[in-house]
């Protein structure tokens, strides 16, 4: 262990990734599960996410899913990364938190997202404009409204108003600014391209404005981490989602997850293996000793306060191992 990992929260971000060969309801049951398990190796917070329409994920309504991780849990936090605001009116944006934290009190997150629906009919279904996002600051506003009791309509956010739920922008691009005007905490992804996100950070830090909901910059890194007894078996972790990203630019279409080996003794074509083999690289992954040293590097260069584990993984076994390990890194217990 070193003294960095030991002095950062650690906390899971689980899509509910379906698998070839398994139902979505399967998918659900396994994150509710993977909650129970985090929550047991003393992660700090679990948060469940938003897609609309994607074969391979089963979390579409992360507000009724986080409910279902908050009742099958005890003590860790619970909540989303993110609700995607600009598919949403704020005001059932609050009402659903305020619900959430009324029935859970004092374990309940807001992660906020400014993404729309990845494709036009999503789009339509949703009632949404690709530039719906444009309005997420106006929007992040006006739901922080509700909490405050600020609204200028007359109408109140039951039972949102006057209740304290820790919101959280996601950090896309933009949204690294629009946290730091709003004086709020930032998670921040893309351990891949370290360059930009120490970039984003960065900016951050110098424009935050202190607020009614966090008195100084509040950085948690989001990426896979994967973790496993040998470094082939961590990269086999990899391979599934990297799969996946690729058949998606090269297909149009995100799928569920397959088994490593049916990746690995796949034919490809030349623009299939670029993208796939770039979905390999860049990540968090080896022995618990290599994964150790790769996030002390991490926090050193970004001083962040958290660090959000997004690994998705066809077995699920070694994937319940992987963050089994990871928390032997940080609370000291590893070999």
């Amino acid at each position: 262990m070193t003294s960095s990992t030991s002095r950062t929260r650690f906390s899971v971000l689980d899509r509910s990734r379906t698998r070839e060969g398994h139902p979505p309801a399967e998918a659900l049951r396994d994150t509710v599960a993977l909650a129970q398990e985090a929550e047991r190796l003393g992660y700090h917070r679990f948060w469940v996410s938003e897609h609309h329409g994607v074969p391979g994920v089963a979390g579409s309504a992360p507000t009724v899913l986080a409910a279902a991780v908050a009742a099958a849990t005890r003590t860790i936090r619970v909540g989303t990364g993110g609700v995607m605001l600009p598919n949403h009116q704020p005001l059932v944006v609050a009402e659903q938190f305020g619900v959430l934290e009324s029935l859970f009190p004092g374990r309940v997150d807001m992660g906020l997202g400014r993404s729309v629906g990845f494709t036009d009919g999503v789009r339509r279904a949703l009632g949404r404009e690709k530039d719906a996002a444009d309005r997420f600051e106006e929007q992040l506003g006006e739901l922080l409204g509700w909490f405050a009791g600020t609204s200028p309509t007359g109408v109140h956010a039951r039972p949102a108003e006057g209740l304290a739920v820790p919101p959280f922008v996601l950090a896309m691009g933009e949204g690294a600014a629009v946290a730091a005007r709003a004086g709020l905490p930032m998670v921040i992804g893309d351990l891949r391209d370290r360059d930009r996100m120490l970039r984003g950070i960065e900016r951050y830090r110098a424009g935050f404005r202190p607020s009614a909901w966090a008195s100084e910059p509040y950085v948690v890194v989001s990426g896979t981490v994967a973790v496993a007894a040998t470094p082939e078996a961590a990269r086999r972790l990899l391979v599934p989602e990297a799969w996946s990203m690729a058949y998606s630019r090269t297909h149009g279409s995100f799928p569920a997850l397959p088994p490593a080996e049916a990746v690995e003794t796949r034919a490809m074509t030349d623009k299939e293996r670029g993208f796939y083999e770039s979905g390999l690289a860049g990540h968090i992954a080896g022995t618990e000793e290599q994964v150790a040293d790769a996030l002390e590097t991490l926090l050193k260069e970004t001083e962040a306060q958290e660090v959000l584990v997004t690994t998705s993984t066809y077995d699920r076994e070694a994937l319940l191992d992987s963050h089994r390990r990871l928390a032997r890194i940080f609370t000291g217990a590893g070999a």
